[in-house]
């Protein structure tokens, strides 16, 4: 009798699905399964109602014929019976267009889009707030890790300094296998594949695009400033040879594709590129295809978010929070609600972006030299002109020339590309220095 008392007291959130892909079908899962747990935790009964998908037979067959199912994803976001759509098509162009008009017709909206909200978030979060409804993006980050509610309301007494994240899964598998295995980036990239860990063209992932759509994110939420995708410095894992790899080992470091943000005197830092992490920090340790975000906040200090970045059901669970989120707050005013990127939306700041050249970092150097006496004293010497300082160095065998790896402090990046530019220059020096940056996350 209490149960069936609860029951009639609970309202319904009609969802709307646009996309019952991998995540879309997590998501109906999800909520089908644990529905009961969300109605207690909200006193709602959030529940599919709708589903858009352009394959309606396999649509028909996951939900059963629980829902109703069109192929028009225009027809959902316009029916009125629809609370909430959650879009789950990925992409930039029809996306955009299906949240624009559910943002239109006063629909509360949920995305695991993360490109649309890195390169269109600044216009959508406008239009939802003029709007009055709420536009959530949690699965849009690292999949199941709560990194957004973190930085945009469990660290809200906290002045972000800066933060650090391995976004990407299938960069840190491949890094792993590199790594663990000696294998080289040709090697793994089709073992990557055939696990379904990269992608067909891999390229998003790879060259660091798509951890640079997370960061762009992240950043805006730490530091109260707008989207800006377009100025990001972005450096992928293509090129990264199997022997710098093992150098960094040797040295006590391990390469990982690191997306990277910072507030300094100058302006943000915003980049993504592989970079050298002491093994001793616990985000360098950090493998497979999972992911980890490391938040520095000047009363909390270091805060470490670990999980499974991707998936059905990770991501759905982020997904699904978002919604609980929504059936908690829907009904209430503007100013109850958490602003879409943590700050109120004219206190957001336009904080310039640093360009690459400008960025303090310390640095990893590999250069191939002819076995000469006098050759690292004339390196020192670039380098010291240039006041960069060395940290460690080891000059490896080799039969024939060698090998000499540099770890040096910070400088500005500049300053290191003019020094090696110099050092190329000496006639002992063969090709092209390899240069890769060094965090040390302390």
């Amino acid at each position: 009798l209490q149960n069936e008392t609860w029951s009639k007291r609970l309202k319904q959130l009609n969802v709307g699905i646009v996309g019952l892909g991998t995540v879309g079908g997590g998501t109906y899962t999800v909520l089908k399964r644990n529905g009961d747990e969300m109605a207690r935790r909200t006193g709602v009964d959030i529940k599919v109602t709708h589903v858009a998908d352009r394959n309606i037979e396999r649509a028909n067959e996951l939900t059963g014929g629980d829902v109703e199912i069109t192929d028009d994803a225009f027809a959902l976001v316009a029916n009125p019976a629809v609370d909430v759509v959650v879009e789950l098509i990925g992409g930039i162009t029809i996306a955009k267009d299906i949240v624009l008009k559910a943002i239109e017709n006063k629909k509360h909206v949920v995305t695991a889009n993360k490109a649309l909200i890195a390169m269109h978030g600044n216009e959508i979060f406008s239009a939802a707030q003029k709007m009055g409804v709420m536009v959530a993006y949690e699965a849009a980050v690292a999949g199941g890790i709560p990194i957004i509610k973190a930085l945009r309301e469990g660290l809200g007494a906290n002045r972000i300094e800066w933060l650090a994240g391995i976004i990407n899964g299938t960069t840190n598998f491949i890094l792993t296998e590199m790594r663990d295995k000696g294998l080289t980036y040709q090697d793994v990239i089709g073992e990557a594949q055939r696990l379904g860990y990269a992608e067909a063209d891999p390229t998003f992932d790879v060259e660091g695009i798509d951890a640079a759509h997370k960061l762009v994110i992240m950043s805006a939420i730490a530091f109260g400033m707008p989207l800006k995708f377009d100025e990001i410095y972005t450096e992928g894992i293509t090129q990264l040879a199997q022997t710098d790899i093992q150098y960094a080992e040797e040295l006590g470091y391990i390469v990982k594709l690191l997306a990277v943000t910072k507030r300094t005197d100058k302006g943000v830092e915003l980049r993504v590129h592989p970079t050298l992490i002491p093994e001793k920090r616990l985000v360098a340790n950090v493998d497979g295809a999972m992911n980890a975000v490391l938040v520095q906040g000047d009363a909390v200090g270091p805060t470490l978010y670990y999980g499974a970045g991707a998936g059905a059901e990770p991501t759905a669970s982020a997904v699904v929070a978002d919604l609980i989120d929504i059936a908690r707050l829907k009904d209430v005013s503007d100013i109850q609600r958490a602003p879409a990127l943590g700050y109120q939306a004219d206190q957001v700041q336009d904080l310039a972006v640093l360009p690459i050249a400008e960025i303090t970092s310390a640095y990893y150097l590999r250069m191939h030299a002819t076995d000469k006496p006098g050759v690292i004293a004339a390196v020192t010497k670039i380098l010291a002109d240039k006041a960069i300082s060395i940290d460690a160095m080891i000059q490896p065998a080799a039969t024939t020339g060698a090998d000499i790896v540099l770890l040096t402090h910070e400088t500005v990046e500049k300053n290191m590309d003019a020094a090696i530019a110099e050092i190329e220059a000496l006639s002992d020096v063969e090709g092209k220095l390899v240069k890769l940056r060094m965090e040390s996350l302390g």
